[in-house]
């Protein structure tokens, strides 16, 4: 199986999530900043999370507090984190047919016991 992780080597939790990972079969880490999700890959990421599409938000940001939007609009949210990725929680494992937001990090050792 392929795993993805939407990675950011800025966050202590995603560069954690990559530490605890490593052995993980077939697992491609994604720099998300440096190669964003585009609209579609957004809408299939959520659809396979089992969370409502505002856990995607980091609406603690500076750039979110600035400029707010409606975080239950799936639509509003694929927009802003296609323009500013920043914005988008991390780290995400992504499985062919369910995705997890690591915080906290069971969650992402819970899909990997799904597969």
């Amino acid at each position: 199986m392929t795993w993805v992780l939407l990675h950011n080597p800025g966050c202590s939790k995603s560069r954690e999530a990559i530490e605890a990972l490593r052995s993980v079969e077939g697992l491609e880490v994604r720099k998300y900043l440096e190669n964003p999700l585009n609209e579609s890959e957004l809408r299939s990421l959520i659809q396979k999370l089992d969370t409502p599409v505002s856990s995607l938000v980091r609406t603690k940001e500076a750039l979110f507090t600035e400029a707010p939007f409606d975080v239950d609009n799936m639509d509003e949210v694929i927009q802003h984190l296609v323009k500013t990725p920043k914005l988008m929680e991390r780290p995400i494992l992504i499985g062919s047919k369910a995705a997890a937001i690591g915080r906290p990090f069971e969650k992402i050792r819970e899909l990997l016991g799904r597969k």
